[in-house]
């Protein structure tokens, strides 16, 4: 599998990560083994995870997939080979340290816990999951201004710890998710100015159901070194013809759980449907046509898959073979100028 530059970093990644959201809620310990082993046979060398996992969020289950990584016994026995990727949450989820903020005592607090959980002396690359202010994301599709006093973490305060725990041996390098172009520039501002490591790259949602990096961070990526690792590229499956015509698979994401209304509105259904079917014609899956369109972009650096069966898993993983035709292309774009970014 190729592997591609971690933004100015020393650090190579496979093109494809794996994703690990639903270990600890939709797969057991012994189920997420198995994904690791079969990702890492796939030369797969990038594995991504947070505090807060897995998905959706709960007191029960929180922290559960950092757990089920640290037992498994390859990590540790090929840890320098192994790119390990964890984040810290922004505000909200009272039951994580009382009410999470991005201060330099609990980021500090969070990343022991994690690497307690990870069994694991560093991270590879520490991300900060959401910010630490009233801006948008998860959907959201425009800014609006805070009402009342805004409670927030000033980037500097975030970034010195960070540069701390840099120092310190404990993170190789820093990342951003889930942040605006305001907010990339507000890192590299004092970043630039010595207070801490640049950001090597930006963890935000892109697939076909969403291209809006391309419009205010797509340039932040070429400019300044800072890769895209998109999430979701299949938009919780919807792209990968499952829930076509209204389907409602058993144990599927979308079935169990009615929180994620972001990928199933009914414009996202319409333009999932027309690139479901432009795959099929062309001989391809949905999943690997999307997959693989996701990928060919220029700023992405690695695309976070994942999946809860490994029939699904080896699907994702053979997208690394799949290239698209310029008229393959050509017709995404046609489907995406008549659906626009239906799903934020």
């Amino acid at each position: 599998m190729e592997v591609r530059q971690l933004g100015h970093s020393d650090i190579k990644v496979s093109k494809i990560c794996l994703g690990t959201m639903t270990w600890g809620e939709q797969n057991t310990l012994s189920e997420a083994h198995a994904q690791l082993d079969m990702a890492i046979d796939y030369r797969v060398n990038f594995i991504d995870t947070a505090e807060m996992y897995p998905v959706p969020p709960m007191k029960e289950t929180c922290h559960k997939t950092e757990e089920i990584i640290g037992h498994w016994k390859k990590l540790h026995s090929n840890r320098d080979q192994i790119i390990l990727a964890t984040k810290v949450v922004g505000p909200g989820f009272e039951w994580i340290r009382g009410g999470p903020r991005l201060t330099k005592v609990q980021v500090r607090q969070a990343l022991e816990d994690s690497l307690k959980r990870l069994q694991t002396d560093y991270v590879d690359l520490y991300q900060v999951h959401w910010p630490d202010r009233h801006t948008n994301f998860f959907g959201k599709r425009g800014f609006a201004p805070p009402e009342g006093q805004e409670q927030s973490t000033p980037v500097l305060e975030t970034l010195s710890v960070l540069a701390d725990l840099v120092k310190e041996g404990k993170i190789r390098e820093i990342g951003l998710s889930n942040e605006t172009p305001w907010g990339v520039h507000e890192w590299l501002k004092h970043a630039d100015a010595g207070v801490g490591p640049r950001p090597v790259s930006i963890q935000n949602p892109y697939s076909l159901l969403n291209r809006l990096y391309e419009v205010g961070l797509a340039e932040f990526s070429f400019r300044e070194n800072i890769g895209l690792l998109p999430y979701s590229p299949l938009a919780f499956g919807m792209l990968t013809g499952k829930y076509d015509d209204g389907a409602k698979p058993q144990n599927a994401r979308l079935t169990l759980f009615d929180r994620f209304t972001r990928y199933n509105n009914a414009k996202a259904t319409q333009a999932a449907k027309a690139y479901n079917t432009l795959a099929k014609d062309h001989g391809l899956t949905p999943a690997q046509m999307a997959l693989a369109f996701v990928t060919s972009r220029h700023f992405t650096t690695s695309t976070i898959i994942g999946a809860t069966t490994l029939e699904q898993l080896k699907e994702n993983l053979s997208s690394d073979e799949v290239k698209l035709s310029a008229q393959v292309l050509e017709e995404i774009e046609l489907i995406a100028s008549n659906n626009p970014n239906p799903a934020p």
